[in-house]
């Protein structure tokens, strides 16, 4: 993996979460770039600080999703982790090495303009939104990445019809080899991307 390929990825890690998740990881990878997260490895002994930072240094692109920011219930804090990884980012951008200088970034939402109630600094940046709904993300990262960096890329409904070809094939291999459909929902994303990996680079949607 290299700098000039690695996407950075600060999202939530809730169960919520994980149906935007996982087209978002799998749209990286079918475009032939390397989705960066800091659930990529499982470390006890590190700073989480210490990853996240290494991640944004090594990756020329990042996708910030900032649609589960607000608190989930009445008198719950409001959710700061994803903000501050977009600012960490940011400030890498700006006051960073040269190469940092030339990172490009994406801000996602759930719906559009409610950045502005949180983060008004954020006021005139192109946000997208997905609506919350899974395969939005899909035509969105294709689109995003498109537009920086890639030359070809294919279209959202070939992505999104190998992203149910690959759900639908994981989940039998996954069955067959013994885990159970609780075991297949909350499948570690470290190895969830490394089975995203093999069924791209095998050709398996051909």
């Amino acid at each position: 993996m290299s700098f000039e390929k690695n996407v950075f990825v600060n999202c939530p890690f809730d169960e919520r979460y994980l149906p935007l998740l996982r087209p978002l990881l799998f749209t990286i990878i079918y475009l032939g770039m390397f989705p960066r997260i800091a659930l990529e490895r499982a470390d006890s002994g590190e700073s989480r600080l210490t990853k996240i930072v290494e991640l944004i240094r090594d990756s020329k692109y990042s996708i910030h999703d900032l649609s589960r920011s607000e608190a989930a219930a009445a008198g719950e804090l409001y959710r700061l982790n994803m903000p501050f990884e977009l600012g960490l980012d940011f400030g890498g951008r700006f006051f960073g090495a040269d190469g940092m200088s030339k990172k490009k970034t994406l801000v996602l939402e759930a719906k559009p303009h409610r950045h502005k109630a949180a983060i008004s600094d954020l006021s005139g940046s192109d946000i997208e939104c997905h609506f919350d709904i899974p395969y939005k993300v899909i035509g969105v990262v294709r689109n995003w990445l498109k537009s920086v960096c890639l030359a070809k890329a294919a279209g959202t409904a070939k992505i999104e019809a190998a992203f149910t070809q690959f759900m639908t094939e994981d989940y039998n291999a996954l069955t067959a080899e013994g885990f159970a459909p609780g075991d297949i929902a909350t499948l570690p994303i470290g190895e969830l991307m490394e089975r995203m990996y093999a069924w791209v680079a095998a050709g398996s949607d051909a």
